[in-house]
């Protein structure tokens, strides 16, 4: 496996001197965040985290995400939080991209990387504290869990992508894979944050048009997607949002690997009333 590597956002401001004009698109059926939106001014905080901020990219609202949120949260040398999560109906998944951070779960202490990923159940008891040097920014995607009577709530559980092998799409030859940090066929899980890659030169070869909302985070590469009926070119630190049923595919042109962190809601029967 290619040693894999990650893009985080830095904050900053632009120069005055640049123009305004971007990549930025927002539409009922999708909407394209470039990197270049998250900025210092555009950052948000949250309550119980100390020396916290955080990038809200995604999040339950009328006419876009309907099923979860999602944040890239930085955290500084030293800061964290004892109670991270104030909502019991709220799952989790952190994915670090950058720095090093100490999550503790059920009373279990693990250290996370780049590459770690953790899955947190609805009212699990977790901190996170950066106990490094240096500054640690991970991505932190919620959705309320939706109980099914008679069906259990899924532990938690900490690895690697690394430790994780690709599996690739038939016919594909290995151009496209997929990293399921989940078993498919587990139906305790109603959301998966999995890791797609595609080797110069993959291609989703036909408009995928289904029920599951997505979340697409780049975090290597760039590439040209289908969204609805626009041709977009997207590169890393982009995220994605994709309505349920808005056709998608993908072209990754090279010269590298595309890879993105990808959100969807599985598992679950659709609701009958909202």
């Amino acid at each position: 496996m290619t040693a894999p590597r990650y893009y985080s956002p830095s904050g900053g401001l632009p120069p005055q001197t640049d123009l305004t004009t971007d990549r930025a698109v927002f539409t009922e059926a999708y909407a394209v965040l470039p990197r270049g939106t998250m900025r210092d001014i555009v950052t948000s905080r949250l309550p119980f985290w100390n020396d916290t901020r955080l990038w809200v990219i995604a999040r339950p609202l009328s006419g876009f995400a309907e099923t979860f949120s999602q944040y890239v949260v930085e955290v500084a040398p030293g800061g964290g939080s004892d109670r991270p999560e104030t909502d019991p109906a709220a799952e989790a998944v952190v994915f670090v991209v950058e720095g090093n951070v100490t999550l503790t779960v059920s009373g279990e202490k693990h250290s996370l990387g780049p590459g770690g990923y953790a899955f947190l159940p609805p009212a699990a008891e977790w901190t996170l504290h950066n106990t490094s040097e240096q500054v640690a920014r991970f991505h932190l995607v919620r959705k309320a869990y939706e109980r099914v009577e008679g069906i259990d709530v899924p532990e938690p559980f900490v690895t690697n992508e690394v430790d994780v092998e690709g599996v690739a799409m038939p016919d594909t030859e290995g151009r496209w894979k997929t990293q399921r940090f989940v078993d498919p066929d587990d139906v305790r899980h109603d959301m998966h944050v999995n890791i797609v890659s595609f080797e110069p030169g993959g291609v989703i070869p036909f408009p995928e048009t289904h029920v599951m909302e997505h979340g697409l985070y780049v975090l290597e590469g760039k590439a040209v997607y289908l969204l609805n009926k626009d041709w977009v070119e997207v590169q890393e630190g982009d995220f994605l949002w994709l309505r349920a049923f808005c056709p998608q595919a993908c072209y990754a042109g090279g010269p590298g690997r595309f890879r993105y962190l990808l959100y969807k809601d599985v598992n679950r029967h659709p609701k009958l009333t909202l």
